[in-house]
């Protein structure tokens, strides 16, 4: 009887075997799987400029969506630097994994800010200021000024600038249609002018990936500045022929950079586990 059992034992045992060894790869996998969506980078958070709403971001926003990332876009006050990186550190502490920030004009100094969070992976900025420590967005943009006419922005009586409604176009809106560039002028948010001179206190790019967007027919941010500003990061920088609102007249262009930052972050992770 001993015999037997151990012969039958070890009949079983090369079932046994393969079902164990089944069971390691299956788990395996699962494992692999389970880290690679765990490192995926999925939410994509926007910041607007000055004298735009977040609204400006739907071309983007539905076909970051479509594509299967969670957008959320912020709606910053534009009453000064600190109140508006608050307001994108509220939208960013509501992600539940790694994050992109993506900022646009004056967007960009929010981001820089903001994007010391520790759930942002990647800063892309699209025809966005990106300053250094100690800068503000007007000490940078009058390092390499645009051709926007100093006349066409006007003060309000409380401290708040906006643009020239009949200049608006021109000035930043010149490849959007027309009946939405009127909308947009008609309905901008004026910006405190004390956000232009908030010097900013931390430049999360020297840690972080970044991506740059120049807008080549931009009149407001001088494509050669934010060529200047893109290559001292070393971001990864691609060239639009768009005005200064590339992201409302080349939504899907625009979209794909950030697709591409969120695909290169969730490969970078899942290589370095």
């Amino acid at each position: 009887m001993a015999t037997a059992t151990s012969k039958n034992r070890m009949s079983m045992s090369p079932r046994l075997c393969v079902g164990f060894i089944a069971a390691i790869v299956a788990g395996s996998l699962a494992l692999d799987v389970g880290a690679g969506e765990r490192a995926r980078v999925k939410n994509i958070v926007l910041v607007h400029g000055a004298n735009n709403d977040g609204s400006a971001w739907r071309g983007v926003y539905d076909i970051l969506t479509r594509d299967g990332f969670h957008v959320s876009v912020v709606q910053q006050p534009l009453t000064g630097l600190g109140d508006d990186v608050a307001a994108t550190k509220r939208v960013i502490d509501e992600q539940d994994g790694p994050v992109i920030l993506v900022g646009h004009s004056y967007g960009g100094t929010i981001i820089t800010v903001a994007g010391a969070d520790p759930k942002v992976r990647a800063l892309v900025y699209v025809a966005a200021l990106q300053p250094d420590i100690g800068e503000s967005t007007n000490k940078l943009a009058a390092s390499m000024p645009g051709t926007v006419p100093s006349g066409d922005f006007k003060p309000t009586r409380d401290g708040f600038i906006f643009i020239d409604p009949s200049k608006f176009a021109a000035d930043v809106a010149a490849d959007v249609p027309p009946v939405r560039a009127k909308f947009m002028a008609d309905s901008q948010m004026p910006i405190a002018a004390a956000a232009f001179d908030a010097p900013v206190t931390v430049a999360a790019w020297h840690d972080k990936p970044s991506y740059g967007v120049v807008a080549t027919a931009d009149h407001a941010l001088n494509p050669e500045l934010a060529r200047w500003m893109y290559k001292r990061s070393g971001a990864q920088i691609t060239e639009i022929n768009g005005s200064h609102l590339v992201y409302v007249s080349h939504p899907a262009a625009v979209a794909n950079v950030i697709e591409r930052a969120a695909r290169s972050i969730t490969e970078n992770a899942t290589r370095s586990r």
